[in-house]
């Protein structure tokens, strides 16, 4: 599944703009100010029905415009689909498949995959294990997709348990209630667990490769760390109990797959606490590429690959292996000041996308 166009009515700085995507690499160029972050969000969001820069949707719409329109056309193996989302502040989305409505995108098989970097999205590095446990869970659902109403399962119970636990503190609920809740979270959560452990599976040794192909030194890695060391419904809720006096007295659970984390580690240390800003940049590239590759192993479709600003940071040994990396498979959307940031430029088969105000200029598709 690739992107071949992208359409934007009063998104964010674009009144109206029209986009053909290559179906390899994209190089979406302009001045700073211009528009280019704002077309890869359109589309993120074309693709998803969500933006991946603010949880305010209200920001995508244009200044002065009542709603926003984004389409997306796609192809795949069984030909075009047309993915549309409308937006009105205060009122539900409008979000249909080849003309029918839909609620959710994210459930769509017909959907491209999508994977973005942005510099801000460094958090899923450096930031706090939550970042990382939800990413983890979409990995999960990107290679199996049946599997995610697992967390959504886990999810459900964990609110319930937590419910319980405050009728309990109240004096509304006995104490022996937990048992039957303990049971279905730990049913929920040794799924869970176990979908995750296979997931950090498939990218740890892609993960290790690419980290030292983009210069990464020193031996890199990426790991799964379960809170719990149940590898059974029944010793999990044995976990469970046994900690439902400080659950009682804190107010929730304080235990489980909820407190999972996803380490980035290289020679041996935490990136998220001791990489430089330059490592943790790598890491988080060689994170994204490494499920790309995961992916398109198990589902012959790699997501399509949004980088922001990427190039401005990175010294021209590692541009070179990061173009070399994108062009191998699968279609990429990147952005840039300046053409001389990615080598090779509009040659070897590289779509340009030139944008300005806001603007996609007249003849800049070539």
């Amino acid at each position: 599944m690739r992107v071949v166009a992208l359409s934007l009515r009063d998104f964010r700085c674009y009144r109206d703009a029209q986009v053909g995507l290559g179906e390899r690499l994209t190089l979406v160029t302009g001045p700073n100010g211009a528009g280019k972050t704002n077309l890869l969000e359109g589309l993120y969001f074309g693709c998803t029905g969500r933006s991946c820069r603010t949880a305010n949707e209200r920001e995508v719409v244009r200044f002065g415009a009542e709603a926003t329109r984004v389409v997306v056309t796609a192809v795949g193996v069984d030909g075009p689909h047309e993915l549309s989302v409308g937006f009105s502040p205060g009122q539900p989305k409008r979000m249909r498949v080849d003309g029918a409505p839909v609620e959710r995108l994210l459930d769509v098989s017909q959907r491209p995959l999508v994977s973005v970097f942005l510099p801000d999205r460094l958090e899923l590095i450096k930031g706090p294990p939550a970042l990382r446990r939800s990413h983890l869970d979409q990995l999960v659902a990107a290679l199996w997709p049946a599997r995610a109403s697992t967390r959504r399962g886990y999810v459900r119970a964990l609110a319930q348990r937590n419910a319980l636990i405050g009728r309990i503190r109240s004096g509304h609920a006995s104490r022996e209630s937990l048992a039957s809740w303990d049971s279905q979270l730990a049913a929920q959560g040794v799924a869970l667990m176990r979908d995750r452990e296979l997931a950090v599976d498939a990218i740890a040794e892609p993960f290790r490769h690419l980290a030292g192909e983009l210069g990464l030194a020193g031996d890199a890695s990426v790991s799964y760390r379960p809170r719990s060391r149940a590898t059974t419904p029944e010793e999990l809720a044995n976990e469970l109990a046994e900690r439902t006096a400080s659950d009682l007295e804190r107010g929730f659970t304080g235990h489980g797959p909820h407190r999972d984390e996803l380490l980035a580690t290289c020679q041996g240390h935490e990136l998220r606490t001791y990489g430089s800003q330059g490592q943790q940049r790598l890491a988080l590239l060689a994170l994204l590429l490494a499920e790309r590759e995961a992916i398109a192993e198990r589902r012959d479709a790699p997501p399509v690959m949004l980088l922001d600003d990427v190039m401005s940071e990175l010294d021209r040994d590692r541009r070179e292996c990061l173009v070399e990396l994108l062009r191998a498979g699968g279609q990429a959307v990147i952005s840039a000041t300046d053409l001389e940031h990615v080598p090779g430029g509009v040659d070897d088969g590289v779509t340009l996308v030139a944008v300005s105000a806001g603007r996609v200029r007249d003849g800049a598709m070539v």
